[in-house]
This record gives C-alpha cells, sequence and structure tokens, in this order.
C-alpha cells in the first residue's frame, strides 16, 4: 500500500527538480495533502484489525520508513509520526493482551510449592532469574528450597520481557528519553495494576485453591512487591532517565502486590469460616439431657484437628522461619484469631437459635465441654506470637455466660452490672434472658408436679425473679 505512494511522490520530485513548468510545488504539497490523509486514514483502518504486536510492530516500522523517507525528499510527515503514537496505544493494547495469556499459563501451570534447589548451580541459576539474597539461606546446606515458588522469578522475568517489546515500538520515532521512559512506564504500570492483577486476582478467587496454595501466593506477592525496585531500576538502565527527574511516572506493582496478598488473605479467612461453618451443621446436641458426656463432642474435637493441621501448615515453611516478623506468621495471627472469633460467635448462635426452644443444665455442661476444647487449643498456642491469653479472649463472650449459668451465680452478676471490674462484663443482659428463658420452659415441662414440690417453686421463683431484674436492666439500658 505504501510502496506505490512512494514510488510516485520520489518520481514527482525527481521530475519537480528535474524539469522546468512540467510539475509546480504548489500542485505538488496540494497532493502530497490529499494523499497523505487518504494514507493516515486507510492505515488506521488496517492497524485496528492487527491484534498480534509483531504485525503492528511490522506496521510502524514501515511507517517509520515511509516517512523518513519522503521526509528526505522534504515532504511534511509530522503527521505521520503523530498517527504512530497513536498505533503505540494499540500496540501497547495488543501486548497488554498476549502477555494476559503469559501470566494466566505461568499461574496456572504453577505448583504453589517452593523451589528446592539441590546444588550451588541451581541456586545461583534462580538468583540470576530473579533479585534475592538472603544471608540465612545461603548459609544453610543443600538441599535447600527458596521460599517462593516458580512463578516469581517468571513473572518478574516476563515483566522485563514486556519492558523489551514496549521499547521495541519507541525506536525510530525520534523521540527524546524522557519521552519513551514514560511510555514505557505508563504501559508497564498498566500491565501490572490491570493484566497480572487480574490474573492474580482470578487465581485467588478459583473455587479449588487450597489454604497452601493461598499462603504461598502471599509469599510470593511479598517478594515480588520487594522486587519492583529492581524493575525501576530496569527501566532506568535503559533509558537513561533518573526516577528523581520531575514528572517521571512511577511504577505502581507495590499496589498490585499488596491487593493480590490482601486479596489472598482475606480468602484464607473465608475459606476457613466455611470450613468451621461445615464442621458446626455436624453438631447434634441433645438440648434436653439430664447428664453431660464424659468428653466434648465428636465434632468439635474434629473441628480443633482440623484447625490445629491447619495452623501447622503456616509453620512449615521454608524461609519464614520467624512467625513473628514474618508475612506467613501475621497472617497466621489474623486467621487464627478470626477462626476463633468466628467459632466463638458461631457457638453461641447455636445456643440461642429460635428452634431450641429448652435446654438443660445437663445440655450447658456438655456445652460447656466443647467451649473449654475450644480453650485449650487456643492456650496450646497454635500459632506462634501471641501475648499472653490473648487468643483465649475469643471465647470470653461464651466463657462468662456458661460460669454465669453453671454456677448459677446471679447475686454477683446483678450486684455488680454495670462495673467495670464486673465479673460477668461480657455478659450481655437480653443474651442471659434468652437462655434464662429456655431453661425456665425446660423447669415448667419437665415437671408436672413441680408446684408441690417446694424446691422446684423456689427454683421457679428465682428464675422469673432474674427474668424480672434483667428485663429491668435491658429496658433502663435502652432508655
Amino acid at each position: 500500500m505504501l510502496s506505490p505512494v512512494l514510488r510516485f511522490f520520489v518520481v514527482e520530485d525527481h521530475i519537480l527538480h528535474t524539469t522546468q513548468g512540467l510539475v509546480n510545488r504548489a500542485y505538488l504539497d496540494e497532493l502530497w495533502e490529499m494523499a497523505l490523509s487518504k494514507t493516515i486514514a486507510a492505515l488506521r483502518t488496517h492497524s485496528s484489525y492487527c491484534s498480534d504486536p509483531s504485525l503492528v510492530l511490522d506496521l510502524k516500522n514501515l511507517i517509520v520508513l515511509f516517512a523518513d523517507t519522503l521526509q528526505g525528499y522534504g515532504f511534511p510527515v509530522n503527521q505521520l509520526f503523530d498517527m504512530l503514537l497513536e498505533i503505540q496505544d494499540q500496540y501497547s493494547e495488543t501486548l497488554l493482551k498476549k502477555w494476559s495469556g503469559v501470566f494466566r499459563n505461568i499461574l496456572d501451570s504453577d505448583n504453589y510449592s517452593p523451589i528446592p534447589v539441590s546444588n550451588e548451580e541451581l541456586y545461583k541459576k534462580v538468583v540470576g532469574q530473579f533479585p534475592f539474597q538472603d544471608a540465612e539461606l545461603e548459609k544453610q546446606p543443600f538441599p535447600k528450597k527458596f521460599p517462593f515458588s516458580e512463578f516469581v522469578p517468571k513473572v518478574y522475568n516476563q515483566i522485563k520481557e514486556f519492558i523489551y517489546a514496549c521499547l521495541k515500538f519507541s525506536e525510530d520515532l525520534h523521540l527524546s528519553s524522557t519521552e519513551v521512559d514514560d511510555m514505557i512506564r505508563k504501559s508497564t504500570n498498566l500491565l501490572l495494576t490491570r493484566t497480572l492483577s487480574n490474573c492474580l486476582q482470578t487465581v485467588i478467587k478459583r473455587r479449588n485453591v487450597g489454604l497452601t496454595e493461598l499462603v504461598q501466593i502471599i509469599i510470593n506477592t511479598t517478594h515480588l512487591e520487594k522486587s519492583c525496585k529492581f524493575l525501576e531500576e530496569f527501566i532506568t538502565n535503559i533509558t537513561n532517565v533518573l526516577p528523581e527527574t520531575v514528572h517521571t511516572t512511577k511504577l505502581y506493582g507495590t499496589t498490585t502486590f499488596k491487593d493480590a496478598r490482601h486479596a489472598a488473605e482475606e480468602e484464607i479467612y473465608t475459606n476457613l469460616n466455611q470450613k468451621i461453618d461445615q464442621f458446626l451443621q455436624l453438631a447434634d446436641y441433645d438440648w434436653m439431657a439430664l447428664e453431660p458426656g464424659s468428653r466434648a463432642s465428636d465434632y468439635l474435637v474434629d473441628l480443633i484437628g482440623f484447625l490445629r493441621s491447619t495452623f501447622a501448615v503456616f509453620t512449615h515453611l521454608p524461609g519464614e522461619v520467624d512467625a513473628h516478623s514474618t508475612m506467613s506468621g501475621k497472617v497466621a495471627q489474623t486467621a487464627c484469631m478470626s477462626a476463633c472469633k468466628h467459632l466463638s460467635t458461631s457457638l453461641l448462635q447455636l445456643l440461642l437459635e429460635a428452634e431450641v426452644r429448652q435446654l438443660t443444665l445437663g445440655a450447658l455442661q456438655q456445652f460447656n465441654l466443647d467451649v473449654e476444647e475450644c480453650e485449650q487449643f487456643a492456650r496450646s498456642g497454635p500459632v506462634p506470637g501471641f501475648q499472653g491469653d490473648t487468643l483465649q479472649l475469643a471465647f470470653i463472650d461464651l466463657r462468662q455466660l456458661l460460669d454465669l449459668f453453671i454456677q448459677w451465680d446471679w447475686s454477683t452478676y446483678l450486684a455488680d452490672y454495670g462495673q467495670p471490674t464486673c465479673k460477668y462484663l461480657r455478659v450481655n443482659p437480653t443474651t442471659a434472658l434468652v437462655l434464662l428463658e429456655k431453661m425456665r420452659d425446660t423447669s415448667r415441662k419437665n415437671n408436672v408436679f413441680a408446684q408441690f414440690r417446694k424446691n422446684e417453686r423456689d427454683k421457679q421463683k428465682l428464675i422469673d425473679t432474674v427474668a424480672k431484674q434483667l428485663r429491668g436492666l435491658i429496658n433502663s439500658h435502652h432508655s
């Protein structure tokens, strides 16, 4: 398409300069202007159908050759170079599409396990692919493992390949170093904040993604975030534009990796809570039991076993030894606290749900054995780094409520209510009343001749009195 136009104007220019009267400059300029507008329109249409970045690059090289040649003959070609900047946006979009597939393949084929190395040569190969230094890991004997999985060096190197691909388009466009730097950084930011971010989010939200994979993603994105400064240096070395230069665009990679990490953390908490809910669906309490069993309920023993093995995953990660300060350690603490709080809240809901219309002291004592099992788990330090009894405090509301009912310590509760030093500070009077009503119904219906037994009548009176006082507390609090 361009060759005939080029030949025509080269010939016309030759005629202009070697003959007299056949062609004049004004005629040739008018002709060029008309040809140029039609050529640009055709090129725009043609480029819009290109989905392969290599084809867009070939087209760009042809246009540059065409423009430079005609400029040498004195024809104005600024419009062509302006159009090339438009095509650059098109090129950037085709690159982003291509790299979306590249990233998807990398993430889909990853095993989400730390990279094992058996000798110095393999160790140096990984370090050569990804900027990583760890004095502790270097000292360890072989075989050893890097903390991150294969997708870290692969993604890092593909970001560099993308930067090279961006640079190819800027060649021969007569752009300043600052303009090239700006173009590369803006395209790389789109790659990080849109393309890579979407790929990471898709992996995190996948149905079959497991806890170990999510933990590995958190570790991987932490290392990729740290590598962003090396990508900044990489661009600087290519363009020779210092990052301190005014108007230099910053890379937003840290945001992408932080967002992915937070999404993975949220997914861990959600997954854990869903697992807890599945175990709780197996709960089968006999709310009318006269006596408790000899041990915690089977479903709860299994649930605690699941939580123990789950949090063991966090504490056996290579390169993440110090659970007090590492990313996985912090996530483990938050996940463990979140799981305990969710379990505590869910157990309380079991006790208070409307379907449980009656319950006995025996049932409450069995429930208490289950809560003690939860507290024992919290005391055992399933995750390092918690101060004192911090984790046990997740069950404090349940503990105080159960103590109040099992010890039948209403005089203390009512006397101290509202005081900061109150023994049952975490017991809400509304919650206490709901539970008391369930026990009152049991007491009435289970004792046909209760009116003839003085101690039962006294108990009923006491429950009525306590219920009345609780209502008084509730009303005064609301007013």
